[in-house]
């Protein structure tokens, strides 16, 4: 079995994948169009986000057996169509799941406690005590907009602060004994904090608009550790500067290109802008999953996903 590499990982995920006798290629430059012109050749290929695995792009890989994705979620991949070529598809959720719980935590803490605004402050040599003081998160009820290994590591985070977690997922019985699961309705009626952990699908896209804000019968903090184009950003300027958001926490953006790798080579859009002025706004690289320890913990858990389906194949 050969494997082509297109994004480079960790080191051990070649080494492990040598030591079960697979034959691994590595091509981190080639074009899209190079790729396809060769991928007929492999039977397995690993990514992260480099370019989308669209239905050109499987129709000549013709011998592929599997596409694993170290990340965790697989909207670079037509994984209707993947499926339908009987193509097994593997991602590694598990991998990072911890260190997006953690960033969002970080964001959070960050928020309710003014740091981004008081370090910037303390570095221009202002001393402002009570413009900096903070709020605390205890007595807060925190909802969860999908409840699945991200939402599940964040709410576990939670269990040292005496919290409400409510939880809203489109799968039934997913709560557990971190949070409670609820319909969209009660979470937009009690949150004081909202925190976004869903996929990218058609339901998820757009899905934080003016509506969806307005639905929320408090004021509230928003944490966004999942995927950009989920908030429409002039829609959250518009509740920030009207003060029905009262802070967000974002490390993903809408303007962010698909490979997650940069943002956008046109001018900066003004509602960009007002994000990075805002006092109350914290902006990070979509790094949430991003640690010295999650980039072992991927490549081990793709690994292990290919060592089962080399097995269940053999």
């Amino acid at each position: 079995m050969t494997i082509l590499h297109i994004d480079s990982n960790h080191p051990l995920l070649l080494e492990q994948l040598n030591d079960l006798g697979l034959t691994n290629e590595e091509d981190y430059y080639s074009s899209k169009s190079e790729i396809e012109a060769k991928i007929h050749n492999y039977d397995g290929i690993i990514i992260r986000s480099r370019f989308k695995i669209d239905k050109p792009f499987l129709d000549k890989a013709i011998n592929l057996k599997f596409i694993g994705r170290v990340g965790a979620g697989l909207e670079n991949i037509d994984c209707d169509y993947a499926e339908q070529k009987g193509i097994h598809l593997i991602a590694a959720p598990e991998g990072n799941r911890n260190a997006v719980g953690e960033h969002s935590l970080a964001l959070l803490l960050a928020l309710f406690n003014k740091i981004t605004k008081a370090n910037a402050e303390v570095n221009r040599g202002l001393w402002l005590r009570e413009e900096n003081r903070g709020v605390e998160l205890d007595g807060k009820t925190v909802g969860l907009i999908g409840y699945g290994n991200m939402g599940k590591a964040f709410a576990k985070k939670l269990r040292g602060f005496d919290v409400d977690v409510l939880c809203y997922d489109i799968k039934p019985d997913v709560g557990d004994e971190n949070a409670k699961q609820v319909s969209l309705k009660e979470l937009q009626e009690k949150a004081d904090v909202l925190s976004l952990h869903t996929p990218q699908t058609e339901l998820t896209i757009n899905m934080v608009n003016s509506e969806f804000i307005n639905g929320f019968k408090k004021p509230f903090w928003l944490i966004n550790t999942a995927r950009g184009k989920s908030v429409v950003t002039k829609d959250l300027v518009a509740a920030l500067q009207s003060g029905k958001i009262l802070g967000a926490g974002l490390d993903v953006l809408e303007y962010e290109k698909s490979s997650f790798e940069s943002l956008f080579n046109l001018e900066v859009p003004e509602t960009f802008r007002y994000l990075i002025e805002a006092d109350n706004v914290i902006l990070s690289p979509h790094v949430a999953g991003w640690t010295e320890e999650s980039k072992i913990l991927l490549a081990q858990t793709v690994v292990d996903k290919i060592k089962n389906f080399v097995a269940r194949k053999a």
